[in-house]
């Protein structure tokens, strides 16, 4: 499942999935120069505001600059960018490939079993506790859009 994968985060240290087993996560790739930037950042913060309260529940972001190279920054610019413009509140991964070539493993997981792959910034995928993916959604679906059933899979834990 999703959580017996490890990544990279900002700051370049691994950090293992496994540690968000048993919290329902949204998986988000995203980029810091997207005209859906700070719509999504300023809704995502909220979202990890209100359902992340009783640590059943966070976001996990993953910033690509493989859709129209916005995310060219550096680590430290992805560092200032969030936590200075936006002062995010859920775990900001390394930059990482979405997309083939070169699609990191759990994005690849995230793609083969729900059966969508992202085809821009800020794509999103709902996860239960378990790492199986639920749902996943585009860019044009709002995080106010999704809410019913994120919160409803929090709601089950």
């Amino acid at each position: 499942d999703f959580y017996d994968f490890e990544v990279v985060d900002i700051h370049g240290n691994k950090v293992s999935l496994d540690e968000y087993r048993g919290m329902v996560t949204l998986v988000v790739n995203v980029a810091s120069e997207c005209g859906y930037t700070d719509s999504h950042y300023k809704a995502l913060i909220r979202l990890q505001n209100v359902l992340g309260k009783q640590n059943k529940f966070t976001v996990l972001a993953f910033p690509c600059n493989q859709f129209g190279s916005q995310e060219p920054g550096s680590r430290e610019d992805i560092i200032t960018f969030t936590r200075e413009k936006y002062h995010v509140n859920f775990p900001v991964f390394d930059k990482v490939n979405v997309l083939p070539p070169h699609v990191s493993e759990p994005w690849d997981y995230l793609i083969r079993k729900s059966g969508a792959a992202p085809n821009w910034n800020f794509w999103k995928y709902l996860l239960d506790e378990n790492g199986q993916v639920l749902y996943s959604w585009g860019p044009w679906a709002s995080v106010e859009d999704i809410y019913k059933p994120i919160k409803e899979a929090v709601d089950k834990i």
